[in-house]
């Protein structure tokens, strides 16, 4: 944790500090410049869609342009984005210091000009709800439509908008549809395939792409000091180039996990069914929802490494050993390309199921599991 941590006035329970309140991106200075000379133009579109896989700083970009723009638009005293009354200079950063009014308001969640939409707690459960309902978008049009408390821009939020159920992204396509002036609408996507067409082509996408590896090791070692750096290594090879991944595996003891998990894999094709239930029951117990996803997340890593050596395009990682490369290497010549895709496919498909209809968690672990041990039992056959 920085020195710095208290000094900023963040609580340090809150540490790594959610993307409203973080003040570090990495590996993103091309789309900040983007988004700035946009700004700078005077040619800011109303609706951006960041895109890129899960925990590389989208939702970290988005919070932060927003705190750019209300800090930096017009206000009735100041310079305006468009017309003849642009800066004389052109702001060169995004960056708004953790002491800017702006900065502390929008982080406590009192600035009259930001709304910040995400999944809710469900009042009813006291869990999370797995969608962002319309419910939770109904106010984002007429927030909009309202005049800038502070002279500028109201912006909006949303992350991520994969998170949203038909009724709520018909509602936020309805405010694209007629933009309101001065509006500032930053949707945040995992996977925009999963958007409405129509939502896509009224905003302006800007892709950000995973992260460096030395990237992922240096924020590890600054927000989990307390990681190894030869776990830290192992880490960033299991991560995708995604600091949340790689926070997510340390917080749920990730690589404990691959280890188990990469030891059952081991006595395929007739797994060792005591370790399989012992896992199982691990990951399935209640409360254990965060380790379900995370077993799983890091089986179909694995299937996916192994399709790109059985597509020859892959090359060891720091997390995979030796005889481990050696050993998926082998496994992988044994069928075709098409084959371990088709297994890849249907073990996603069921594990998206699970969260969807509330499938038994241990049984999906086992049926997919126990699926593989069949496949592999059915190629040494033929």
């Amino acid at each position: 944790m920085p020195n710095d941590f208290y000094a900023d006035g963040l609580d340090p329970q809150d540490w790594p500090p959610a993307p409203i309140a973080n003040t570090r991106l990495d590996d993103h200075a091309e789309a900040e410049q983007t988004l700035l000379d946009a700004f700078n133009a005077g040619r800011l579109h109303h609706a951006w869609l960041i895109t890129g896989p899960k925990g590389i700083g989208k939702a970290t970009l988005a919070h932060r342009f927003a705190r750019f723009v209300l800090a930096n638009a017009k206000t009735d005293d100041g310079p305006g984005l468009f017309g003849d009354d642009l800066p004389a200079a052109a702001l060169t950063s995004l960056e708004v210091a953790p002491d800017n009014p702006v900065f502390q308001r929008i982080r406590s969640g009192g600035h009259a000009d930001m709304l910040s939409i995400e999944r809710r707690v469900n009042e009813k459960t006291g869990k999370m709800k797995t969608v962002i309902d319309v419910d939770s978008v109904r106010e984002v049009g007429g927030f909009l439509r309202l005049t800038p408390a502070e002279g500028g821009y109201r912006v909006v939020v949303i992350d991520s908008a994969d998170e949203m159920n038909p009724n709520a992204a018909n509602a936020v396509l309805k405010v694209l549809e007629e933009p309101p002036k001065n509006a500032l609408l930053l949707l945040v996507s995992h996977n925009p395939g999963k958007l409405l067409p129509t939502i896509r082509s009224r905003c302006r996408t800007l892709k950000l792409r995973p992260l460096a590896d030395e990237t992922v090791t240096d924020l590890l070692q600054a927000y989990a000091p307390e990681v190894s750096p030869e776990d830290a290594a192992r880490l960033t090879a299991l991560s995708d180039g995604s600091i949340g991944r790689a926070l997510g595996l340390v917080e749920e003891g990730g690589l404990e996990l691959y280890g188990e998990l990469i030891g059952l894999l081991h006595t395929l094709p007739q797994l060792d069914v005591s370790a399989l239930h012992a896992l199982a029951d691990k990951v399935a117990r209640p409360g254990a929802d965060d380790a379900f996803h995370t077993i799983t997340g890091l089986l179909r890593w694995w299937l996916e490494r192994m399709i790109l050596t059985a597509a020859g395009k892959a090359s060891a990682t720091s997390a995979q050993a030796d005889e481990e490369a050696l050993f998926m290497a082998g496994l992988a010549s044994q069928a075709s390309l098409d084959r371990w895709f088709l297994v890849w496919e249907k073990i996603n498909h069921l594990v998206a199921r699970t969260d969807a209809v509330n499938l038994d968690k241990k049984q999906v672990l086992l049926d997919v599991l126990l699926g593989l041990e069949n496949t592999v039992r059915n190629i040494r056959s033929a």
